[in-house]
């Protein structure tokens, strides 16, 4: 019984993933501004964050997998491929590059949006629409 009340509970409250993605979004503004300014370092320190980003809980990640059903291997993909641009963003940035910086950082920008254009939607109608 207590098990199905916290699951109760736990639909209710907004995802973790939600401030996962704010700060997803933060970072992408650092990088930003970084590279506008050309501060590799900067681009360099922000990348790992953004490749290494904080993960739900358990039970959510629960919660999310069973929405996601047979997509969950095309949702971590999408994860798995971030994470590896933002690390060749921050490659990219220690050689203090500019042109290779904007280009990893284009790679990053279309990872994330093939997974926003995949998932978006879906989870916002899923998890915070109410029925």
């Amino acid at each position: 019984m207590a098990i199905s009340t916290a699951w109760a509970a736990d639909d209710t409250e907004p995802l973790m993933l939600r401030r996962i993605m704010q700060e997803l979004g933060e970072d992408m503004q650092t990088v930003t501004d970084g590279i506008s300014r050309e501060d590799w370092a900067l681009v360099a320190e922000t990348a790992p964050a953004i490749a290494n980003h904080s993960q739900p809980s358990a039970i959510e990640r629960m919660r999310i997998l069973g929405f996601l059903g047979t997509d969950a291997s095309v949702f971590r993909n999408h994860d798995k491929k971030v994470q590896q641009a933002a690390l060749q963003l921050e490659k990219a940035a220690e050689g203090q590059n500019g042109a290779e910086v904007i280009a990893a950082f284009a790679t990053l920008q279309n990872r994330c949006l093939a997974c926003h254009q995949d998932f978006r939607k879906p989870f916002t109608a899923h998890f915070y629409t109410e029925p």
